[in-house]
């Protein structure tokens, strides 16, 4: 299930964060989000503006009455205008509508298919969608590109540092 992050998940949302972290530095990746990207403050601004979501699952140990959803998964979801995205080189986005942006997504490792359950979710709100990565995340690079977006050309972030912008449109 995908719903609307709460104030009361920032504490499971920085542990799913921090495994990110872990496996993208054990993976060649360590630059791409440091040592604290993103920071709690940036999550607690995405939660006020209802643009941060979760993915959860229930935990089928645990008894009826005590079952509880399991946060594993977790992405910022923006419809409109980025301003990263103003400026590409080395391409050409595919059309210039209204898109989806995809940030930040991050699963804890346990829950298989968090990405494609994700971006189902955010499929069904906008056909038009939009995401980048670090050129050292070739986890996501894969994902993206087996989950149908297309390289479009790099992008910078606010610090300048390039990401690999992709596009995806349905249909």
């Amino acid at each position: 299930m995908i719903r609307l992050a709460k104030y009361d998940d920032l504490d499971r949302i920085m542990e799913i964060y921090q495994e990110a972290r872990n496996y993208m530095e054990a993976n060649g990746n360590p630059d791409q989000w440091g040592k604290n990207h993103p920071p709690r403050q940036l999550l607690e601004e995405d939660i006020r503006k209802g643009e941060l979501y979760v993915y959860t699952e229930n935990d089928e140990a645990l008894t009826e009455d005590l079952k509880m959803a399991q946060i594993h998964g977790v992405f910022a979801f923006i419809i409109g205008p980025d301003p990263i995205y103003t400026y590409i080189e080395d391409g050409a986005w595919l059309n210039d509508e209204v898109y989806g942006t995809i940030h930040r997504i991050a699963g804890d490792g346990v829950a298989k298919g968090v990405f494609e359950k994700c971006l189902d979710f955010c499929k069904s709100q906008i056909a038009n969608l939009r995401i980048d990565t670090h050129h050292n995340n070739l986890t996501m690079q894969h994902l993206v590109e087996k989950n149908g977006f297309e390289k479009c050309g790099i992008v910078y972030m606010e610090d300048g540092s390039p990401r690999i912008a992709y596009q995806y449109l349905a249909g």
